[in-house]
C-alpha cells in the first residue's frame, strides 16, 4: 500500500520499512539521519506458503533504513504509538502518509501483507537491526582507537601478559570471519568453528583491563601527600588511556562475535533466533554496566583528588594544578570512551559531563588561587621585610638616643668643673 511506513524499534534503533520514496519522505519530514538496513537479507527467512511469498515480494519492493535511537529519535516511538510485545521485546506499528506527507500513526495492519505479521520475517528484521547497531558501535570504536595516542595493538604488544598477547591473534581471526561473512552473505559451519572459542580469550583480557583500572583508582585512594598524589595522578592519566583502549578493543571484538553468532543461529536454529538475540543484548548490557562501574569509580577518585589538591593550592601552587589537570584529562577521556560505546546516555552522560566540567572548573580555580597565593606570599614577604626594617630603624634610633642621654648625664656637672677651674 502506498504511503504506508512500517516501524520496528528494538530499543537501540528504529527500522523504517516501506516504498523507497515514502521512506525517504518520512525520514526527511522527521529530520532523521539513517543508514541502509540491508532488507534484502530477509528474503531467506520469509518461509513458505502464500503469505510468505507475498512477504517475500514486499521485501523485494521495499526499502529499509535504520535510525539510531537518541533522545530525539526515541520520541517517535511514543509519537506514533508503537506497541511493545512482551514476547519479542519489539515495538511495532504503521504510519500512513497523506498527499505526500506522513500524517502520523494510523493503524496496525493485520493482513498478511504486512511484514509485521510474519514471525520469521519480524525475527529476521530484529536480528539485522541488532547487527547494524553493533556494527555502528564497532565503527565508533575504530574511530576512537584511531584518535588516541597509543594504538591498541601497540599497547597489547607492550604487555607481557599472555591474555593480552593473544588478543592480537584473536582480532585477526575475527576480522577474517567478518570478511567471509560479508562475501558469502552468512556464516557457515567452517567459519564459525574458527571463532567459537575466542570469547573466552576476550573475556580474560577484559577482566585484566578492568583490574588495572581498579588498581589505578585504589592507588589514588591511598595517597594523601600532595607530591605522591601528583605522581599517582600522572600515572592514572597515562594508564587510563591505555586500558580504555584495551577495553574498547575487547568490546569491539565481542560485538563482532555477536554479529557472527546471530547469523549462525539463523542458519542452525532459526526458531531460537528471538530468544538468542535477547540473550545477547542482555549480556552486552551487563558488560556495559560492569565497564561503567569501573570507569566511573576511577573518575570519582580523580575528582576527589582534584578537590584535595585544590584545597592545598596555597601550599603547593605548582603540584596542585597538575593534579587537577590530570583529573580533567581522565574525566574527558572516560566521557569520550563512554560515548563511543553507547554508555554516554541519560544519567551517566550528565554525570560524565559534570565530572569533566567540575574538573575544569577546579583546575581554573586552582590556577587562580595558586597565582594569588604566590602574590600573597610575595606581598607578605615584602611587608615582613618592611616591618623588620622599620623595627630595626626604631631600635637603632632608640639605642643611639639612650646612649647619648646616658653619656650626657655622666659628663654634665663633672665635665664643666675643669673649665671653671681654668
Amino acid at each position: 500500500m502506498d504511503n504506508e511506513i512500517q516501524l520496528i524499534s528494538d530499543g537501540d534503533g528504529l527500522a523504517v520499512i516501506g516504498n523507497p520514496t515514502d521512506v525517504d519522505r518520512f525520514l526527511t519530514s522527521e529530520s532523521l539521519s539513517s543508514k541502509d538496513l540491508g532488507l534484502q537479507r530477509l528474503k531467506s527467512v520469509a518461509g513458505t506458503g502464500a503469505g510468505a511469498a507475498q512477504a517475500g515480494s514486499e521485501i523485494a519492493a521495499d526499502s529499509g533504513r535504520w535510525v539510531q535511537l537518541t533522545e530525539e529519535s526515541a520520541r517517535l516511538v511514543e509519537k506514533y504509538g508503537l506497541r511493545e510485545s512482551s514476547k519479542t521485546g519489539l515495538s511495532t506499528g504503521v504510519v500512513k502518509g497523506h498527499k505526500g506527507q506522513v500524517r502520523g500513526f494510523l493503524e496496525f495492519v493485520k493482513g498478511p501483507r504486512s511484514l509485521l505479521t510474519n514471525p520469521a520475517v519480524l525475527a529476521g528484521a530484529a536480528r539485522i537491526m541488532t547487527q547494524v547497531a553493533m556494527q555502528q558501535t564497532m565503527d565508533e570504536i575504530t574511530d576512537y582507537l584511531a584518535t588516541i595516542d597509543e594504538k591498541v595493538d601497540d599497547v597489547l604488544r607492550a604487555q607481557k601478559d599472555a591474555a593480552l598477547a593473544r588478543m592480537i591473534g584473536v582480532g585477526f581471526v575475527i576480522e577474517e570471519a567478518m570478511t567471509l561473512r560479508e562475501k558469502r552473505g552468512g556464516v557457515d559451519e567452517v567459519t564459525w568453528s574458527k571463532v567459537q572459542a575466542v570469547p573466552a580469550t576476550i573475556a580474560e583480557t577484559q577482566a585484566y583491563a578492568l583490574r588495572q583500572l581498579d588498581a589505578l583508582a585504589e592507588k589514588m585512594e591511598l595517597k594523601s601527600k600532595i607530591g605522591d598524589l601528583a605522581a599517582a595522578a600522572r600515572e592514572a592519566e597515562s594508564g587510563a588511556r591505555e586500558w580504555l583502549a584495551v577495553l574498547a578493543r575487547c568490546f569491539q571484538l565481542q560485538d563482532a562475535i555477536a554479529v557472527l553468532e546471530l547469523d549462525r543461529v539463523l542458519d542452525a536454529s532459526p526458531e531460537e533466533l528471538h530468544g538468542h538475540r535477547l540473550g545477547l543484548k542482555a549480556a552486552r548490557q551487563a558488560r556495559l554496566e560492569h565497564i561503567s562501574r569501573s570507569t566511573q569509580r576511577l573518575v570519582a577518585r580523580m575528582n576527589a583528588a582534584a578537590g584535595a589538591a585544590n584545597a592545598k593550592v596555597l601550599l603547593h601552587p605548582a603540584k596542585s594544578p597538575a593534579v587537577v589537570q590530570s583529573s580533567n584529562d581522565v574525566a574527558t577521556g572516560v566521557h569520550d570512551f563512554h560515548r563511543r560505546l553507547g554508555i554516554a546516555s541519560g544519567r551517566r552522560s550528565s554525570e560524565a559531563r559534570r565530572w569533566a566540567d567540575a574538573a575544569a572548573e577546579a583546575k581554573d580555580k586552582a590556577l587562580a588561587a595558586g597565582a594569588k597565593g604566590v602574590d600573597a606570599a610575595k606581598a607578605l614577604g615584602s611587608e615582613t621585610l618592611g616591618r623588620a626594617g622599620s623595627v630595626k630603624g626604631r631600635l637603632s634610633g632608640g639605642i643611639a638616643g639612650r646612649t647619648r642621654r646616658l653619656r650626657g648625664e655622666a659628663e654634665g656637672p663633672d665635665a664643666e668643673a675643669p673649665g671653671a677651674e681654668g
